[in-house]
C-alpha cells in the first residue's frame, strides 16, 4: 500500500467496535513495516547504482572514452529510477577520443563544444655537440657561412608558454600558443688554420618566441571498430628574434641568441587513436612546410640573399596505458627528417687588397639533411574533472636531436 493510501485509511472514521480498532491498528502497523522494508530496498538499490556508476566511469576512463561521454553518464544518473538502464548503454557510442595520450605534440581528446581550456607549460631542452662545422649562422642548427672549424657547442633553452583551446563544435577545435624563451648558447671553436687562435663564444637571448595557431577536426567517431582520426593544421608565425637580426662580432659570431626561427611555417597532420582497454594506441604523421625569404644581411664578407629551409616529414607511434581513472603512462618514438636549407650567397672581395669592395656573383649552397629521432615518455595525472597534470620527457636517439627535453603542462578548463 502506498503512503497516500495509508493516509487515506488513517483519515477514515474510527469504528465503534474495539475489535475493529485493534484490527485496524495491526493493519496500519503492517503497512508501516512494509513501507520501511521498501525504503530499505530502495536505499540499497541506490547504493548499488552509485557503485555501478563509479565502476562505469572508471572503465570509461581506462578505455579512453572522452569527457563528453562522462558528462552523458552523469546526466543519465540524475534521471528517475525508471530510466537508469540507459547508463550502461551510452558509453558504447564512444564519440570522443581517448584521454590517455598525454604527449604534448601528439594530440588527444578534443575540447568539448563551447568549452575553453587554458594550458600553461614550462619546457627545458639541452644539447651538447662535438662536430666539424662552418663558423657562422645556424638555421636551424646547421651552420651556413664562415671558416671550417671544430665546434664544441652547448645549448640550453627554457620556454614558458601559455596556450588556449576553444571547442567550436563537438568535432572542431581551435587554439593558440604564445611562448617566452630564454636561450643560452656556448661554443668553443678550434680553427684548423694554424695562424688562428681558439675562439670561445657565449650568447644569451630572452624574449617572445614564435607564436603558433592551430585547428583540429575529428574525422571519425570510433564506431564500428574504427580508430579515432583527427586532422590538424598548425601555423607558425615568426614573432621571435630570428638568427639574421641578432648582433654579431667582426668574425660573424652571434653575441645574442635568437628566440625564433625567422620563417613562416605550416604543419598539417593526421592523428590516429585506437582504444584497447586499458590501453590506447596512437600514431601521427605530418609534414612541415617552411617558407623562404630574402634576408639581404651581411655577415663578415658574405652577403646572405635568399634562404629557403627544407620541409620536414615527421611520424610518431606510441602506446598510452591507463593505470587507474586518474593516472596514465605513455611511451612513444618520434622521428623527423629535416631536409637541408638552400641559401644564396654573394661574397665581398677587394682585388689586390686595394680599392673598393666588389660584390661577387651569387652562388647557392645546401646544408645536409638532419635525422631527428626521440624516445618519449609521458605521465598524466587527473587532479579533478577540470584539471590534469602532464609531464613529458624526450631523449635524443640520433646525433641531430637534443640530448634531453622535458615539458610540464597543466591544462584546465574554465567552463
Amino acid at each position: 500500500m502506498s503512503a497516500s493510501a495509508v493516509s487515506a485509511l488513517a483519515s477514515q472514521p474510527a469504528p465503534d467496535n474495539p475489535a475493529d480498532l485493534i484490527a485496524l491498528r495491526d493493519q496500519l502497523t503492517q503497512e508501516r513495516q512494509e513501507l520501511a522494508r521498501q525504503e530499505q530496498r530502495l536505499s540499497e538499490q541506490r547504493a548499488r547504482l552509485e557503485r555501478l556508476e563509479d565502476q562505469l566511469l572508471g572503465r570509461m576512463r581506462g578505455a579512453g572514452v572522452g569527457s563528453g561521454a562522462g558528462d552523458a553518464v552523469q546526466a543519465a544518473a540524475s534521471q528517475p529510477a525508471g530510466q537508469v538502464e540507459e547508463v550502461g548503454s551510452r558509453p558504447e557510442e564512444k564519440t570522443n577520443p581517448p584521454e590517455v595520450a598525454v604527449l604534448a605534440d601528439q594530440g588527444s581528446i578534443m575540447t568539448t563544444a563551447g568549452r575553453i581550456t587554458i594550458e600553461p607549460s614550462i619546457e627545458y631542452s639541452h644539447a651538447d655537440r662535438n662536430r666539424f662545422v662552418f663558423r657562422g649562422i645556424e638555421v636551424p642548427q646547421s651552420v651556413l657561412v664562415g671558416v671550417f672549424d671544430i665546434n664544441e657547442s652547448r645549448q640550453d633553452i627554457l620556454t614558458a608558454a601559455i596556450a588556449g583551446r576553444l571547442g567550436v563544435t563537438s568535432r572542431l577545435e581551435i587554439g593558440a600558443r604564445v611562448p617566452f624563451v630564454y636561450r643560452s648558447d656556448k661554443a668553443v671553436l678550434v680553427p684548423l688554420a694554424n695562424d688562428q687562435v681558439t675562439i670561445d663564444t657565449s650568447a644569451n637571448g630572452t624574449g617572445i618566441g614564435d607564436i603558433e595557431l592551430s585547428a583540429r577536426y575529428q574525422l571519425t567517431d570510433g564506431s564500428g571498430g574504427w580508430p579515432f582520426l583527427i586532422a590538424g593544421v598548425q601555423a607558425i608565425i615568426p614573432t621571435g628574434k630570428d638568427p639574421f637580426s641578432v648582433p654579431r662580432d667582426t668574425l660573424g659570431n652571434a653575441t645574442k641568441a635568437a628566440t625564433g626561427a625567422g620563417f613562416w611555417g605550416v604543419s598539417p597532420n593526421v592523428t590516429m587513436l585506437m582504444p584497447s582497454d586499458p590501453a590506447t594506441i596512437f600514431a601521427s604523421v605530418g609534414y612541415t612546410f617552411n617558407f623562404g625569404k630574402d634576408v639581404d644581411e651581411r655577415i663578415g664578407d658574405i652577403l646572405i640573399g635568399r634562404v629557403k629551409p627544407g620541409g620536414a616529414p615527421n611520424a610518431t607511434v606510441g602506446l598510452g596505458i591507463a593505470l587507474n581513472p586518474e593516472l596514465s603512462l605513455s611511451f612513444a618514438y618520434a622521428h623527423t627528417w629535416q631536409f637541408g636549407t638552400d641559401t644564396t650567397f654573394r661574397q665581398y672581395t677587394r682585388p689586390n687588397n686595394l680599392g673598393p669592395e666588389v660584390l661577387g656573383a651569387p652562388f647557392t649552397r645546401k646544408t645536409r639533411d638532419q635525422q631527428i629521432g626521440r624516445f618519449l615518455f609521458g605521465l598524466g595525472y587527473r587532479v579533478n574533472p577540470r584539471t590534469t597534470i602532464n609531464w613529458t620527457v624526450e631523449m635524443g636517439a640520433t646525433d641531430d636531436a637534443s640530448d634531453i627535453r622535458t615539458t610540464l603542462r597543466i591544462p584546465f578548463t574554465l567552463n
